[in-house]
Formats: C-alpha cells, sequence, structure tokens
C-alpha cells in the first residue's frame, strides 16, 4: 500500500540543473525539503549558492556547483565531480533550457539555432546519459526531463524552442526504454505558461497573454511552485513503476 513515506527522499542525491531561478528553484526547494542533498547547477555559481544557502537556512542540504550544460567538457566535469564527491546520484532533473529567439521561424539565425540545440538537446543528452552511468552501476535512479506542452504544440514564435522540446519528448522515451532493465526511470514533466522571468517575453505581452489564455481551461499561468510536486512524484519511489511518461502540468492547455 502506497503512504507518504514513498515521497520520502532522505539519503538521496539530487542535481537540479537550472536551479538558480523559476521552475529549476522551486524544484531543488521540493527535492530537499523531501530529505534529498541537492546539487543546484546554472552557469552562475553565486546564483546558485544563493539558493543552496537559502535551503540550508531552513534546515535542507544542498550545495551548489556550477555548470554550463551547453558544454560537454563542462558536463562532465560536473559528473565527475558528483561522483567523487558523492560517490552516487539518485535523482536528475534537466531543467535549465534556453530560448534565444522570439520571432518567425525563418528568421533563426544560426547562433540562436545552435544554442538552442546545444542546450536543450544535447545538454539534457550528456547529462542523462552521464548520470545513467552513475545510476546503472548503483543499481537505479530517477530522471526528470523539464520538456514543455510546446514539444506537443509548437509555440508561436518559438519555433526553434519548440522543436528541441519535441526532441526531449522522444528522448526521454528512448532513454526510459533502454534503461528500464537497469532500473533507471526516466520521465518528463510538461509545463504550460509559467510565472517566470524565462516567459517574460509571453506574459508581459498582454494581447499575447490574453490569447493564450482563451486556451487554459483553468484560465491563469502557473507559479512555479506549481511544477515542483509533480517532479516531486516522478523522482520518489510513489513513482516506481512509472517510465517513459510525459505529465502536462498545464492547467488543461493540451485538451482544450
Amino acid at each position: 500500500m502506497a503512504t507518504l513515506s514513498a515521497f520520502d527522499l532522505s539519503g538521496k542525491i539530487a542535481l537540479v540543473s537550472g536551479a538558480s531561478r523559476g521552475i529549476g528553484r522551486s524544484i531543488a526547494t521540493t527535492l530537499a525539503a523531501a530529505g534529498a542533498e541537492v546539487i543546484l547547477t546554472s552557469r552562475k555559481q553565486e546564483a546558485c549558492e544563493d539558493v543552496a544557502q537559502a535551503i540550508r537556512a531552513d534546515g535542507g542540504l544542498a550545495r551548489a556547483m556550477s555548470c554550463h550544460i551547453g558544454d560537454p567538457t563542462a558536463i562532465e566535469a560536473l559528473l565527475e565531480g558528483v561522483r567523487e564527491r558523492y560517490g552516487r546520484l539518485d535523482i536528475l532533473v534537466n531543467n535549465a533550457a534556453t530560448n534565444p529567439h522570439f520571432g518567425p521561424i525563418w528568421e533563426t539565425d544560426a547562433a540562436a539555432f545552435e544554442k538552442t540545440v546545444d542546450v536543450n538537446i544535447r545538454g539534457y543528452f550528456f547529462m542523462s546519459a552521464g548520470a545513467a552511468k552513475l545510476m546503472m552501476t548503483q543499481g537505479g535512479g530517477a530522471i526528470v526531463n523539464i520538456a514543455s506542452v510546446n514539444g506537443q504544440v509548437p509555440g508561436l514564435m518559438q519555433g526553434i524552442y519548440s522543436i528541441t522540446k519535441a526532441a526531449v519528448i522522444s528522448m526521454t522515451k528512448a532513454f526510459a526504454k533502454e534503461l528500464g532493465p537497469h532500473g533507471v526511470r526516466v520521465n518528463a514533466l510538461l509545463p504550460g505558461a509559467t510565472d517566470t522571468r524565462f516567459a517574460a517575453a509571453l506574459l508581459q505581452n498582454k494581447a499575447i497573454l490574453t490569447k493564450a489564455l482563451e486556451h487554459i481551461p483553468m484560465g491563469r499561468v502557473a507559479e512555479p511552485d506549481e511544477m515542483a510536486g509533480a517532479v516531486l512524484f516522478l523522482a520518489s519511489a510513489a513513482a516506481s513503476y512509472v517510465t517513459g511518461a510525459c505529465l502536462p502540468v498545464d492547467g488543461g492547455y493540451l485538451v482544450a
């Protein structure tokens, strides 16, 4: 029988990318509150350290380790650092993402294309591959990829971003199929419109926001904390038989 203890992450080591703000910060804080020791990473060490300090002030365990996930060499160094310090990794949350181009898809230049692909696809891939190697040696683990509803329904003026998020959904299923026999579960969260600085270009445009809300049955955008509970579920023993799932948390957008 499932009990609340299934959500207990005590003794687990969790790595959250893009953890300095927004959805990533909420996820890291929630995993720490559930008992995990959380490694927070983003490009800026200082920003991650601020979050780590806040978690520690609330009695949690947290450490900041900077990494630019668009750089495979940096990813390798990060994961080697995790292995050396902790000897294991139980949970990986791939949350860091970028969206440098907001405009017509045909006006996406090579620099914006490459940056988006490097972070949103290559970064997720090599973070997952490296984490999986650690997890397989210890008998299992959980990977949660933060994708987007745009991976199923491309966002207007967000072409290349939407394409990469569709790739994350496919990547999630591919990793889940191959890692399942090794005890590593791989799932994805598909956030809808969420009130973060990342989404400011959309949400601060009244016309775009009004149009978007017409397609959200709940009639509002989400707060970052509303994503964290779903990630806790997917990362915990409560989801012990869940892998390859792509869970929308979108106020009903995909069914509207």
